[in-house]
């Protein structure tokens, strides 16, 4: 068994995994190992999506997928080529893990549970005979050209081929292991995450959501639509997530200090609510504004707005001041709001940053610098939206990666 080459995946969690069973499956000859420095296995997988892990989008399409990844997508035209949403549904599926399609696009396995994912990875670890080691923290790496020599906190250990598949790091200086090998990183900074507004009237309505909200960075080009939900501390929900995440490095440069423009109906011009306006003033002149919209607004951030336009509870749509129905329709067409910090979104923590696209191959995902050396998901300065699209990238980086590598050994 001496002669068996070796791969040693660094990292348990999803690329990692992907990269190892693969490995396994498509050449037989391979000693696959996987090197996990915390004692827990996959912990992205068991809580991403409330638990219920949002394995991919339903985004079939290379076009429209690259599209919802603020950094790499050159890179990732090539990657999806040869394996892509399709292949990942296929690729469950074929080990019974049938996948399902929500409204928002989202895809989930149909027991809604992630331990279904964790228990699919595992069965393939187990069935091709892949070895994990636990509490194992590569320290340094040697390579002689031949091979690598792995430094742990525990031993050394030796491989013919290397992937480096330990996800993101909230700070440069976690990446100077990685310095050693040669590769350049891109600074870290992180990308999902919600806006703070400390002291603002708005947080007393946490737990409001609006579908179609269109969200602005003040005096920059960025911005989003989607829905919004109002929290204890701010803004969140998918708009607020997807613009955090195509704003990253604008935002932490001003260090989180910024302003927002919220037009809470973007279907709506301004025009169009003026004149929406008047119809409800024309059919409901005898009714309380604070008992009709007809904008679907939830009740109590309707009377949120009434009361920063100074507009009584107990005002008729006939009897609304000129001047106020313009303060209405500048608020709900362009709310500013000052944000004074950020609120990392659950337990799914994604940095953009890592390792330099250009240093990496997109066909292979092997290192343009050491051969034989890999990478697959979040260590590479790439990162999607939320809703699935970092988990495809880290099936197809793991997946490249491990076919290189099978057919390479």
């Amino acid at each position: 068994m001496s002669n068996k080459k070796k791969l040693v995946v660094v990292g348990g969690g999803a690329a990692g995994f992907f990269c190892a069973v693969n490995a396994a499956r498509l050449n037989p000859a391979l000693q696959v190992t996987i090197v996990e420095k915390s004692n827990k296995l996959l912990s992205k997988v068991k809580v991403s999506g409330g638990g219920r892990c949002n394995v991919t989008h339903a985004c079939f399409e290379i076009g429209e997928l690259v599209r919802q990844y603020p950094r790499g997508q050159n890179f990732l035209k090539k990657a999806f080529h040869w394996f892509n949403t399709n292949d990942t549904v296929a690729w469950f599926e074929g080990r019974g893990v049938k996948l399902k399609m929500e409204a928002d696009g989202r895809m989930f396995p149909v027991t809604d549970s992630s331990q279904t994912i964790i228990d699919c990875l595992l069965r393939e670890a187990d069935r091709y005979g892949v070895k994990v080691l636990v509490q194992t923290e590569i320290k340094r790496i040697e390579h002689d050209g031949d091979g690598f020599m792995l430094h742990t906190n525990a031993s050394t250990l030796t491989a013919d081929f290397l992937c480096i598949a330990c996800g993101g790091y909230s700070k440069a200086a976690h990446f100077d292991w990685l310095k050693q090998t040669g590769h350049s990183i891109e600074d870290p900074v992180p990308s999902l995450f919600t806006f703070n507004m400390p002291g603002n009237a708005i947080t007393k309505l946490m737990g409001v959501n609006l579908p179609g909200v269109t969200i602005k960075i003040a005096g920059s080009k960025l911005q989003q639509t989607g829905p919004v939900l109002i929290t204890h501390w701010g803004l969140s929900g998918p708009v607020v997530l997807k613009l955090s995440a195509w704003a990253a490095r604008e935002l932490a440069a001003c260090s989180y200090q910024f302003s927002v423009i919220v037009h809470w109906l973007a279907k709506f011009s301004e025009r169009e609510l003026r004149e929406e306006i008047q119809e409800l003033r024309n059919a409901f002149g005898s009714q309380r504004i604070s008992a009709r919209n007809s904008f679907g607004i939830p009740s109590r951030l309707w009377l949120y707005f009434l009361a920063i336009c100074h507009i009584s509870e107990g005002l008729n749509w006939a009897d609304l001041p000129a001047k106020q129905q313009q303060q209405l329709i500048q608020v709900l067409s362009g709310q500013v709001f000052n944000v004074s910090g950020k609120t990392t979104y659950k337990e799914e923590f994604v940095t953009c940053g890592g390792i330099k696209l250009s240093e990496i191959e997109a066909n292979s995902m092997q290192s343009k610098i050491i051969p034989k050396l890999f990478f697959a998901g979040e260590i590479m300065d790439v990162d999607g939206v939320t809703g699935g699209f970092n988990f495809q990238h880290a099936w197809t980086s793991g997946f490249i990666a491990a076919q290189a590598i099978a057919q390479n050994s």
